[in-house]
């Protein structure tokens, strides 16, 4: 066989990568976009090309991409002791910091750490415990999970059952069974109705969540799962007393309120959790990854209350452990990053710094709302998107054909900045917590004129 060896980076990935989130269609005609460096909130392409990184890296590299704490962090856990698993009563001194500093950062609901590799795994998990805590209780018919329309909770087939989102459902066989609900998203911009207030959008949604309840029996119904402010979905703030009023009536019907942090923690929507943002929730389970290292190495966990914790140590002889373990999960190294992460978190004030910069995100984003191609500019803390329409008084959406949300991302891409086009054509901007002012500025500026530049491009496709 006479092999062809490429010549180049772009022919090697497009020989033998297979890419995630990707048309692989359209990927096989243009090739990989190949970041060669980092450095704190920018990227350089290998071209040299310099670029904002303005979601993150994917929502997750809060510390931006030179923090040297954390490289050597992971060198110094290396010299010492590389791996060692915490299965069957074992553990080391970076995953037993972890657990106690993360636990005590943590709502006080929530007293025990669950180490994995991801946030999908972290969602894995959590739906795991659920069922096991009420096959523990005797209550083998509790099983149904309630999530929402627009979710994104992750990739696994479990995971993957509870984001409702088509591109991950279609074609995967997702939900894998009957034990996934769904309830409306809590977007009142997109799917409040004209005679209603915030107030009453939100009184009607939680309403919905009762009926669903009621009419599934409420002894079938095991968890309520929400990120606080949805991210992947559209970056989607609930309105104002949607939280408590849900949390309200998982209290009343006995079903464990599970907030998804995994975007939301560590600062990102102006508070330390999402769930604080959202009216001060205290959940039975948190899922959580990304920003817990900066992304520098991959780790999350699954946070849960005391009151889940005694009933699933209480059943695990039953079947001589409980089963449910990653091999990485607890990396040594990785706990030593992430353990490091949260101490800059603290010493550092990042949490103070977000809500310094924020105002000034805010005032950016409300600014691009009197945009012909925005219908609404939405952000809280350092997360937001705009959401583009055909039609601003209508709020009509462009065709699925003129992919608007894509346009938007690649000329905003083209002045020098990364975005994220978003189901529901948002685009969605989240930069590492430790953005400046002057690249705030320098990223709406942007963003400004990618939209301009698309409101070129998009002009054929508005309604006649």
């Amino acid at each position: 066989m006479n092999i062809q060896i490429p010549n180049s980076l772009s022919a090697i990935n497009i020989a033998t990568g297979v890419h995630q989130y990707t048309d692989m269609a359209a990927h096989e005609e243009k090739g990989p976009h190949i970041m060669a460096r980092a450095e704190g909130v920018r990227l350089f392409d290998d071209e040299g090309r310099g670029f904002i990184d303005g979601m993150a890296g994917l929502w997750c590299t809060a510390l931006g991409h030179s923090e040297q704490r954390l490289k050597d962090a992971a060198m110094k856990q290396m010299d010492v002791m590389s791996y060692t698993h915490i299965f069957a009563h074992r553990s080391h001194q970076p995953a037993i910091e972890l657990a106690e500093r993360l636990t005590k950062r943590a709502p006080a609901s929530i007293t025990r750490a669950f180490f994995v590799n991801s946030g999908s795994e972290a969602i894995d998990t959590m739906i795991q415990m659920v069922w096991y805590y009420n096959n523990a209780l005797g209550r083998p018919e509790k099983k149904k999970i309630i999530g929402r329309d627009r979710a994104y909770h992750g990739v696994t087939a479990a995971a993957g059952s509870l984001t409702a989102l088509p591109y991950k459902q279609n074609d995967f066989d997702l939900p894998v069974n009957d034990r996934f609900l769904k309830v409306s998203c809590p977007h009142f911009y997109r799917y409040g109705k004209t005679d209603e207030t915030e107030e009453q959008f939100a009184t009607r949604l939680a309403e919905e969540v009762e009926s669903l309840i009621i009419a599934e029996g409420p002894e079938t119904i095991a968890a309520f799962v929400g990120e606080p402010v949805m991210g992947a979905g559209g970056v989607l703030i609930p309105p104002k007393g949607y939280w408590p009023a849900v949390e309200k009536i998982c209290r009343k019907y006995d079903i464990l309120l599970v907030c998804d942090e995994v975007i939301n923690g560590f600062c990102r929507t102006g508070e330390f959790w999402g769930s604080e943002t959202v009216g001060g929730i205290q959940p039975d389970i948190m899922t959580v990854a990304k920003q817990l290292s900066s992304a520098y190495l991959p780790i999350g966990a699954t946070l849960v209350s005391e009151k889940v914790y005694e009933v699933i140590a209480a059943h695990s002889p039953k079947n001589g452990v409980f089963g449910i373990g990653m091999t990485y999960g607890g990396h040594p190294v990785c706990a030593a990053v992430a353990l490091e992460t949260l101490k800059i978190y603290e010493e550092r004030d990042i949490l103070g710094h977000v809500q310094a910069v924020a105002p000034l995100f805010k005032e950016r984003y409300d600014a691009l709302a009197s945009h012909p191609l925005v219908g609404e500019a939405r952000c809280t803390g350092l997360v937001g998107a705009v959401e583009i329409v055909a039609d601003k008084d209508t709020r009509e959406q462009f065709a699925p054909t003129a992919k608007a949300a894509p346009t938007v991302y690649q000329h905003t891409m083209e002045q020098g900045t990364f975005g994220r086009p978003l189901p529901g054509d948002g685009v969605a901007f989240c930069p590492p917590l430790i953005v400046t002012e002057d690249d705030i500025n320098q990223m709406f500026d942007n963003l400004a004129k990618g939209l301009d530049l698309a409101a070129a491009d998009l002009a054929q496709h508005r309604p006649a």
